[in-house]
């Protein structure tokens, strides 16, 4: 009698859980990247998990019927089988190789930056983002955590000229040109973050002294929430964003509001004069 409520839950676990896997009311947010692929390799991961484990599941049931214990029944001790052996190597490296191939494919993409891609430097700190882009002259200035300051938040190299131009986001609040590909640099100043807008798929860790990237090319406009994907401290759940994809006339005069990297170090220099002098006068 055991034997028989053992089975029946065993199979009440494995077909639930196929049920609900079925019927979950969590699935993907509707794709607003080229990211299509990511979809496919998650999919065929999903697809040979789930056959092992129907599979591994379905012969647990039925071992433990076929088998159950007789009182007439011997035991048989079998120390090895070669060919059983071989054949579970083989399917498990077939099995690997299977779900092994899609993601790897899918990498050499991910990291291959095509050619006229814009650059979006995204900084993030405990807990928020802040984004720099380049001026007219299409280049990022260099950095550094060196010159990390109040006055120069995102630690660039005052003596690079290509700086200069930058434009500075200090806002938690990223625009983006529809289909338009754009090369995401990562940097961390203090602890390890992980980019991730869910409609886009991809993600990356950003740790602290490393530049990490990916590239998207967002095909829907609307606005996407940006997520940390990595515990980060105690404001980890607060460490919120919003990527706005628009048309390129509505993102071209976003870009025009933004203020330069030179002009946003000259008001902070009479913002500091002025606050030193209020100081001295009392």
């Amino acid at each position: 009698m055991k034997t028989t409520y053992v089975v029946y839950l065993l199979f009440a676990v494995v077909f639930g859980t196929l049920l609900f896997h079925i019927w979950s009311p969590w699935w993907f947010t509707p794709l607003a990247s080229n990211w299509s692929s990511i979809d496919f390799a998650i999919l065929v991961t999903f697809w040979v998990t789930g056959f092992v484990f129907l599979a591994l599941g379905g012969f647990m049931v039925y071992c433990v019927w076929k088998y159950r214990h007789q009182r007439n029944r011997k035991a048989e001790y079998k120390p090895e089988d070669k060919k059983l052996e071989f054949i579970l190597v083989l399917v498990s490296a077939i099995a690997v190789v299977v779900l092994l191939a899609p993601g790897l494919s899918v990498w050499g993409d991910y990291i291959k930056v095509p050619k006229g891609a814009v650059k979006v430097e995204v900084l993030s700190y405990q807990w928020g983002w802040n984004y720099r882009l380049a001026g007219e002259d299409g280049v990022l200035g260099t950095t550094s955590i060196h010159n990390i300051s109040d006055e120069n938040p995102y630690g660039l190299d005052l003596n690079d000229p290509n700086g200069k131009d930058d434009l500075m986001v200090q806002d938690a609040d990223l625009h983006l040109q529809i289909d338009k590909s754009v090369e995401l640099l990562l940097r961390s100043i203090d602890v390890i973050h992980n980019f991730y807008i869910p409609e886009f798929r991809a993600k990356m860790d950003m740790v602290p002294g490393l530049v990490t990237y990916y590239w998207i090319t967002p095909t829907k406009t609307g606005e996407y929430e940006i997520l940390c994907a990595e515990l980060c401290g105690t404001g980890h759940y607060a460490m919120l964003g919003t990527v706005i994809v628009e048309e390129e006339n509505d993102y071209t005069n976003w870009l025009a509001q933004q203020i330069t990297f030179e002009n946003a170090l000259a008001q902070n220099k009479i913002k500091n004069k002025t606050i030193q002098l209020a100081e001295n006068t009392k």
